[in-house]
């Protein structure tokens, strides 16, 4: 079995230093806000062309306190990509605020700026935007509606650490950016783990304060707070994996260029390959209207396949009140989509496997039965999980 991630083989090339690290730490007997934490901060915000870099508890917290740092009147509207996972919408609500979903693009999947201002009102205080797969959102027309409308953009860049944008990496170039260092991203900590990074003083500074009850001085609180600091052990983890992470989305950019080229599946809708060198290639998501059976073909081939994501925040049970919103786009991506297998301890043999099964799929079913069926479903019903 080819497996979709195996997190011990990830990881196992950083073993020895992984150990000393931890070892350094428990020794330390500092295991909250030290000299890891700081080193890992100056590190990832220089890595990120940003001014300043914030550890929290997770990519959640991140975007929950960047969202507290902004202090948006109750009730103001945030704009974000239907598709997108619930993490980035759980702050959005829970704070208060209004969700609005847009629609994502239908070849890239992400927001789609040219029916932003379609969602824009007197209310709106904020975009976020979500850098789906590892591909940095269209940030140039993003920003100049943002600009125009004295709004504010917020990236979620948890899949996309190291991204570039016309230049640009992630974390530059919105207002202020959340990271995600969950254990599965380009740039995964042993656990939980999270990060604002951003250019603006003030942001940083009461960032600061939030994840830490409100205080910087002992017993000196000076905002409402919140617990959501990332613990020395983490931040040592990844002050030793972030040096690998070029290298890391470099064998990233090779797989996913050997898909683009080789996967030859009538119908399969592969991912947009014009920014490949910027792009870092988090997940390789293809859409195909069989999604299902093609799955579960490649299971039988000894192939792990998965989905991201295969039901719309909008028609989760947590949020009723969405599942009243028509959102085409985002409904048929929740059906077609499908991520191959793609990180760098994949060997090449085990690449050229993945594309041979694949492209031999049509042959492989074509004496069992058709896919098609009135109405578009697969024949065999294995078009919905």
């Amino acid at each position: 079995m080819i497996p979709f991630l195996d997190l011990r083989q990830i990881n196992s090339p950083y073993i020895q230093e992984l150990e000393e690290a931890s070892l350094q730490v428990v020794r330390s007997g500092w295991y909250l806000l030290g000299e890891s934490l700081t080193s890992f901060e100056n590190a990832f915000s220089a890595y990120c062309e940003a001014e300043y870099c914030v550890g929290v508890a997770n990519g959640l917290d991140a975007i929950s306190l960047i969202l507290k740092a902004f202090d948006f009147p109750p009730e103001s509207e945030v704009i974000l990509a239907a598709n997108t996972y619930i993490a980035t919408l759980l702050p959005v609500t829970a704070l208060g605020l209004t969700p609005v979903l847009a629609e994502p693009d239908p070849a890239t999947m992400l927001l789609n700026p040219e029916l932003l201002e379609n969602h824009i009102t007197g209310k709106t205080r904020a975009i976020i935007t979500t850098d789906l797969y590892g591909r940095s959102c269209e940030m140039a027309p993003i920003l100049s509606i943002a600009e125009k409308h004295g709004i504010k953009v917020i990236t979620d860049a948890a899949q996309a650490h190291g991204a570039r944008y016309r230049g640009r990496r992630a974390g530059s170039m919105a207002h202020a950016t959340a990271f995600s260092f969950y254990p599965t991203k380009n740039l995964g900590a042993l656990g939980d783990a999270g990060a604002v990074v951003t250019s603006d003083r003030a942001v940083a500074e009461r960032i600061r304060y939030l994840r830490n009850y409100g205080s910087l001085v002992r017993y000196q609180n000076e905002y409402q707070g919140v617990n959501s600091r990332l613990d020395e052990i983490q931040a040592a983890f990844l002050n030793i994996k972030l040096p690998y992470l070029d290298r890391d989305n470099a064998r990233r950019k090779s797989i996913a260029r050997r898909y683009l080229e080789e996967i030859s599946l009538e119908e399969a809708r592969l991912p947009p390959s014009d920014r490949i060198d910027d792009d870092v290639w988090h997940l390789f998501v293809i859409q195909y209207p069989y999604r299902d059976r093609l799955k579960q073909y490649l299971a039988e081939k000894g192939i792990q396949a998965d989905i991201h994501y295969p039901t719309p925040i909008h028609r989760q049970n947590a949020y009723p009140n969405l599942s009243h919103l028509q959102l085409p786009v985002t409904e048929k991506l929740s059906r077609e989509v499908l991520s191959l297998p793609l990180h760098p301890a994949l060997t090449d043999d085990e690449v050229s496997r993945i594309i041979r099964v694949i492209n031999l799929y049509k042959t492989a079913i074509g004496s069992q039965q058709s896919e098609t069926s009135p109405g578009g479903r697969a024949a065999n019903n294995l078009s919905h999980e």
